[in-house]
């Protein structure tokens, strides 16, 4: 029988990227540093759900609690960098990393290694979100040149590699279970949380850990009303409408996005037009998500169905998803960004008619290809019962 030691050795080592991964990984960024003029890089990651990715994939560390950083010079090897206090949080066994260091204070600690590699324009990734203001303020001191590296990061680790696909495929049947699950569990009288709690089970169970980012829409009559909120101990009923939107990371920690609306008794005929919509800008992302066009160009090309009819858009429609839930680029207007084959993207238009009183989400991820985009949960685009047993295939 093996040890507990082991047999969290194992589990590590069974996502972990092989060295052409990782070389390869690294490669992408420093040709990104290089384009900019950059002498290092600080990449910033953070126990928020869905922030903490850009540490994992440069160092191979799940962060469980705090913050961490990974400083990347321009010649010589990168640096993992964690707070003192959480040494024994987190299974630093898994950092690929050679050289790692836990300083009582890590802005001061980046400070003084850059100074002493004599950076003068420093990058910085998670500077509009992430960075623990505290040490932002220490490296800011330093008297750099500071540089905002949020895009340039994301565009150069947007093509994922065959192994990261692997893993990308991992999540996704993960997350289709949850979903079905919650189809499997539903009868009226149950809470809008009950449902959520029979979900969260099934990714807890298959590995996610708190890589989980969950939340519903709920409607009367057929319908959904266009906020995404917090499951509540309300008890369902028949009429309703309601979308569980599941977006998870499994063990190798790639996110993907996967939900499908429920109407037991049926849609309303606002609804139902919506779903029209969705169907048609779904069969719009299959043929035209292909590599070689922009963003903009598959935002404008596929958002059609959504136009013609006068529906207004609650955020953009898309969106690349990696290790951090959310990267760039987005799937809108201003972002020419040229799609590379093996993209990864999340595609969940969030609609809602002028008065604001109906909505219709669809969560899929797609994987870019040359003749078009892949829907990686090989699922229709459907609204449920509650009484189905399978998801319905494509």
């Amino acid at each position: 029988m093996s040890t507990p030691q082991q047999a969290n050795t194992d589990y590590v080592n069974r996502f972990r990227p092989s060295e052409t991964e990782i070389q390869r990984r690294y490669d992408n960024v420093r040709n990104a540093m290089r384009e900019h003029g950059l002498d290092a890089l600080v990449v910033s990651g953070s126990e928020y759900s869905g922030f903490e990715g850009a540490i994992r994939y440069l160092a191979g560390f799940h962060i469980l609690h705090r913050y961490a950083y990974v400083v990347v010079p321009a010649e010589g090897d990168p640096v993992a960098v964690f707070p003192k206090e959480a040494t024994w949080v987190g299974d630093h066994s898994a950092t690929f990393l050679s050289e790692r260091e836990f300083p009582a204070h890590c802005g001061e600690w980046i400070a003084d290694f850059l100074k002493n590699r004599k950076a003068r324009k420093v990058g910085i990734y998670g500077l509009e979100y992430i960075i623990n203001v505290r040490d932002y303020s220490a490296i800011a001191r330093g008297g750099f040149d500071i540089v905002d590296f949020e895009i340039p990061f994301d565009y150069a680790r947007a093509q994922k590699s065959d192994e990261e696909i692997a893993s990308v495929r991992h999540s996704m049947e993960i997350n289709k279970q949850g979903v079905l699950d919650v189809i499997r569990a539903y009868a009226p009288g149950k809470t809008e949380a009950e449902l959520m709690g029979v979900a969260e089970a099934t990714f807890a169970r298959l590995g996610c850990a708190r890589n989980t980012m969950d939340m519903v829409q709920m409607g009367p009559n057929g319908s959904l009303l266009p906020q995404m909120v917090f499951p509540t101990q309300r008890p369902l009923q028949a009429s309703d409408g309601m979308m569980y939107g599941l977006e998870i990371a499994g063990e190798g920690g790639h996110w993907v996005e996967y939900s499908r609306p429920m109407m037991p008794n049926g849609m309303d005929t606002i609804t139902r037009d919506m779903m029209d919509a969705q169907q048609e800008f779904h069969a719009l992302v299959r043929e035209n998500m292909k590599a070689g066009r922009t963003a903009q160009e598959v935002h404008k090309l596929c958002m059609r169905p959504f136009v013609e009819r006068g529906y207004r858009s609650g955020h953009v429609c898309g969106h690349s998803i990696g290790m951090t839930m959310i990267e760039m680029p987005r799937i809108g207007e201003g972002f020419d960004f040229v799609l590379p084959e093996n993209m990864v993207c999340s595609m969940h238009p969030h609609i809602m008619n002028e008065e604001r009183t109906h909505s219709l989400y669809f969560q899929e991820t797609y994987r870019v290809t040359a003749a078009g985009g892949e829907p990686l949960s090989g699922t229709a685009i459907e609204v449920y019962d509650g009484s189905e047993s399978e998801l319905i295939p494509l």
